[in-house]
């Protein structure tokens, strides 16, 4: 089978006019379950090139799950997905070099930072640039002293993360994630593990990268972020997609049932 007849089953197929190219992600009915408890219920959603788009919903609605299903960290059941023009059929088993070159264009940013402990923040940076990329010593921490000045701490590169700050530890971890020139940066729920007081530096970086036209995905809990930076707001529950659209409309006046509780729990 052809690529393009394959690209033709993914999400919202049937639509003749529909130009693959302009989607960064395309997710045709993913499904994944754990020991018989079905986390996604057979969930599609296009992601425009250049777009944020902000997943919210309850705790348990399967927003983390989606994020880590894009860049197989886990491996759905069933569904299909194109990202950046490569296609991957959830049915069938990824080659190795295949999977690396999937996971190279998903920049993943986590709740905890994961950063090594034993390495300075440059370090955490230079590491994967030499190891998935095969770059040279000099040339990866060149590239790494750009990508923390990026994020305002190229005065710390040389400390280790015991001696950074929560919020600085994450941007060390964004940093670390942009290291691998990803098409797409998947956060999970980035300021979550942080003091309200340091999270807004986090956002600010991540604000920045959405005006410089980097494609992201974030499920956040932070309401502002996702109605004032997102270009896409995605509404999660039960293991699917319950309402999706422009962020200022559907939180300023959501018509679904589930959307509206769940945004007057927020406070929103």
């Amino acid at each position: 089978m052809t690529l393009a007849s394959l690209v033709s089953q993914t999400v919202s197929s049937t639509e003749d006019d529909v130009d693959h190219s302009k989607y960064m992600i395309e997710l045709g009915g993913v499904i994944k379950s754990y020991n018989g408890n079905t986390i996604l219920h057979g969930v599609s959603l296009r992601v425009e090139r250049g777009e944020v788009c902000s997943i919210i919903g309850p705790s348990g609605a399967g927003k983390s799950t989606l994020l880590r299903c894009i860049n197989l960290l886990e491996q759905p059941d069933d569904g299909n997905m194109m990202i950046d023009g490569q296609f991957v059929d959830f049915t069938e088993n990824l080659s190795k070099s295949d999977l690396m070159a999937l996971r190279r264009k998903c920049g993943m940013v986590f709740q905890q930072f994961n950063l090594f402990p034993h390495m300075s923040a440059l370090k955490n940076v230079v590491f994967p640039q030499q190891h998935v990329l095969g770059r040279s010593k000099e040339e990866a921490e060149e590239r790494a002293m750009e990508l923390l000045k990026r994020v305002g701490l190229e005065d710390r590169a040389d400390h280790k993360p015991s001696q950074l700050s929560g919020g600085q530890q994450q941007r060390v971890a964004i940093a670390r994630a942009l290291a691998l020139d990803p098409a797409v940066m998947l956060f999970d729920e980035p300021t979550s593990a942080l003091d309200p007081e340091v999270s807004g530096d986090v956002l600010n970086v991540m604000r920045e990268l959405a005006e410089g036209g980097m494609t992201m995905c974030v499920v956040t809990h932070e309401m502002s972020f996702a109605r004032d930076v997102g270009d896409h707001l995605v509404v999660m529950a039960d293991g699917a997609i319950i309402d999706e659209g422009d962020p200022k409309e559907i939180m300023a006046h959501p018509v679904n049932e589930r959307t509206k509780q769940f945004l007057s729990a927020v406070g929103q």
